[in-house]
């Protein structure tokens, strides 16, 4: 069951043409002490444009996998010297080295360590509380005691394959209803002009704030605001963790359902999929993404 704010997330259906051209993906297989394979994990990333650096992060252990699609606007670099890229790998780098595959403590506990821990390494030569300073969206899995725990905060997105057939999607609406919001006053205005950079700004500043949207920045707090839940490991055949740049798939470009995306899959692989949203966003002129994507299988197998 996953819940924010008490209610129930529901699965958002839409249909995919798989394309034989297939990316070359990441893959790991983490392979445990003593032999027992815990879960398969398969990875695919790819950057929005060339020459630009990918702000995604993906990492797996033999029992959880995490994402970490990092956020930053132009006119950053004065606030934080080390950047966005930066802050999402060492994001994701403490939240490896912290989740523990038993059940120790909840992930939201785990996540507002690692968002310490973090703006502990830079809070003396950065500005960390600035508005428009590095942050990033988590989606994060831990396989213990016979379950798959999972967490949401940001746009990433989280689908859980159920063994009945109805995949269920775990997502956080908030930062896109906001974000929504504002694309009217964006519109036509340069990327690298002032008042894009205002408007980007005090949209930023709603980052964090009750009413507004949460993600991992320099406040542990945020965590609490995350979407979490569990599932036996027996209802599943496996789960996927999207950046929001692999997601448009289905939420953007409605080119497949959650049900054909993990059918794909489980066939072409990840990078199949992130092929045909790079062939989408070039087909409708619409600015790339970084998207990466991780898909975990044999959950709990001997």
């Amino acid at each position: 069951m996953t819940r924010i704010g008490g209610s129930l997330l529901a699965p958002t259906p839409n249909s995919l043409v798989p394309t034989d051209r297939r990316r070359k993906p990441l893959d790991s297989t983490p392979e445990p002490a003593g032999g027992r394979q815990d879960m398969r994990v398969r990875m695919a990333t790819a950057t929005a444009r060339a020459g630009r650096v990918n702000e995604d992060f993906t990492g797996a252990t033999p029992t959880a996998a995490v994402l970490i699609d990092g956020a930053g606007i132009p006119g950053g670099e004065r606030t934080c010297r080390h950047g966005v890229a930066w802050y999402a790998a060492r994001l994701g780098g403490s939240l490896l080295g912290l989740l523990s595959p038993t059940r120790d403590r909840s992930l939201s506990a785990v996540l507002a360590e690692a968002i310490a821990q973090v703006t502990d390494e830079h809070r003396d030569t950065c500005d960390v509380a600035d508005p428009i300073s590095p942050s990033a969206t988590v989606a994060m899995l831990r396989l213990s005691d016979g379950l798959l725990e999972h967490l949401v905060l940001g746009d990433a997105v989280l689908v859980l394959d159920r063994a009945d057939g109805t995949p269920l999607v775990v997502h956080d609406p908030r930062e896109v209803i906001i974000s929504r919001s504002y694309e009217s006053a964006l519109t036509g205005i340069a990327e690298n002009s002032d008042e894009y950079r205002r408007i980007l700004h005090d949209l930023r500043s709603r980052r964090n704030r009750p009413g507004g949207f949460w993600v991992a920045k320099d406040d542990p707090r945020a965590a609490a605001e995350a979407i979490t839940g569990a599932c036996p490991v027996g209802e599943l055949k496996g789960a996927v963790l999207l950046s929001n740049g692999a997601s448009r798939i289905v939420d953007r470009f409605r080119l497949a359902d959650w049900p054909e995306v993990m059918a794909v899959l489980a066939t072409n692989g990840p990078g199949t999929i992130i092929d045909r949203v790079r062939q989408a966003e070039a087909r409708h002129a619409v600015t790339a993404d970084d998207a990466t994507i991780a898909h975990c299988t044999g959950l709990g197998e001997a």
